[in-house]
């Protein structure tokens, strides 16, 4: 389960060296718009070298450079026998950017004696076509883990103003969720970009978890507790999904069709948030997820 996602810059040791006590579930390695051109090889071979030595103590992402950087396939070379969570392939605008990337990745895993798959991808939708075409883009290919918005470059390509309210992009939220959904992937939510506003963060990752995002980036390790917190189940989400899997359990004793609960009637979607409550518990070790 994934719930913060930390942007780190490839080029940085000091911050790849710390990473993995930052609290965040995955960080992400980023090979793209975190360094500049003159410092890329670098920056590969220092993320390369950061995955294999270190051990990351959470799960790890590597934002690649796009298909039209002429990058991408110097990256794969050094980053997928390394065998990262997943690949995250910026300015994906189409069904068949990941078409293209797959079929790349699968010539480089038969070189490599990987298994066919092995590497997962997370595509960034940050322009207006990648939005419009989420879903196809969800269905691509079995590799896909999740959507992940990209506010910052998509209201440039809107042409509209990135504000902390976030109304500009309240549809390619919605957009995003439900293509995720419907193609059964993750969706990940966009970083909060005002890094001493703890309260505009907890109100935006509150807001992205109501929409149904599975968890949401940072580029500030301030957030993450934050992120970690809002994504969680809270004690009394646990406590009332048990109780609805109890009354549920005990109306099958009884025979009967239906039960309610604190004077509201239980039905399957009910029984099925308390399911994915507890399993999120569970895969958190939050006690009463047992």
């Amino acid at each position: 389960m994934i719930r913060s996602m930390l942007f780190l810059p490839g080029n940085t040791p000091n911050m790849l060296i710390n990473g993995d006590v930052l609290g965040a579930d995955a960080v992400i390695l980023d090979l793209e718009d975190a360094v500049s051109p003159d410092e890329k090889d670098a920056a590969r071979i220092l993320v390369r070298n950061a995955l294999s030595r270190m051990g990351f103590g959470c799960q790890t992402v590597v934002r690649v450079n796009s298909l039209d950087s002429g990058l991408l396939d110097g990256d794969l070379e050094e980053i997928v026998p390394q065998r990262p969570t997943a690949l995250m392939l910026p300015k994906t605008s189409s069904r068949e950017d990941i078409l293209e990337t797959d079929r790349r990745l699968t010539a480089l895993e038969a070189r490599l004696g990987l298994p066919t798959g092995s590497a997962r991808l997370i595509p960034l939708l940050e322009t207006a076509a990648g939005i419009e075409n989420a879903y196809a883009i969800a269905l691509a290919s079995p590799r896909i883990l999740g959507l992940f918005l990209g506010a910052e470059d998509l209201s440039a390509d809107l042409r509209c103003k990135r504000t902390k309210e976030g109304r500009e992009i309240d549809y390619a939220r919605h957009r995003i969720v439900m293509a995720a959904r419907a193609a059964g992937v993750e969706a990940f939510d966009t970083p909060f970009t005002d890094v001493n506003d703890d309260e505009g963060l907890l109100a935006d990752a509150q807001y992205a978890k109501s929409l149904g995002f599975t968890g949401k980036a940072s580029i500030s390790p301030r957030h993450v507790e934050g992120i970690n917190r809002v994504f969680s189940p809270t004690p009394a989400e646990i406590a009332y999904a048990r109780e609805v899997l109890a009354v549920i359990e005990e109306a099958k004793r009884q025979g009967k069709g239906a039960i309610s609960l604190h004077g509201k009637m239980v039905d399957a979607p009910i029984v099925n948030r308390a399911r994915q409550t507890l399993d999120a518990a569970r895969a958190l070790g939050l006690s009463g997820g047992e």
